[in-house]
């Protein structure tokens, strides 16, 4: 599966923005999907994860985002979503989407993800 990344830019502390995951192929209800996310300097860290269709759309959630971000997936436009609400200067950071059909790795774990997409850079600014 290929994956592209879009929607990323330059947003005010306190602002929004969506983030997209397109992905292409036929089998894409059956991957796992996450995003992590680097800053400069710093190692990749997961973000949030989506599972499968089969398995009940869960969702999960880096502690630094929860009640902030929100992941979907629209599984007729093979697309997957980050909704980001009052951002942070310490969002700052290229963010990646991912794709995994391994069930039984953790989630959370970028080691656990089979496909990147190019990443889309999102500067926050006090």
């Amino acid at each position: 599966v290929q994956l592209q990344a879009s929607g990323g830019g330059l947003v005010q502390a306190g602002g929004s923005l969506r983030l997209a995951c397109a992905a292409s192929g036929r089998t894409f209800d059956t991957y796992i999907m996450g995003w992590f996310r680097q800053a400069p300097g710093k190692e990749r860290e997961f973000v949030a994860a989506i599972s499968w269709l089969g398995g009940g759309g869960s969702t999960y959630y880096a502690d630094s985002v929860k009640g902030r971000f929100t992941i979907s997936r629209d599984n007729i436009k093979n697309t997957v979503y980050l909704i980001m609400n009052s951002l942070k200067p310490e969002d700052t950071a290229v963010y990646y989407c991912a794709a995994t059909n391994r069930y039984g790795g953790s989630w959370y774990v970028a080691a656990t993800y089979d496909y990147w997409g190019q990443g889309t850079l999102v500067t926050v600014s006090s």
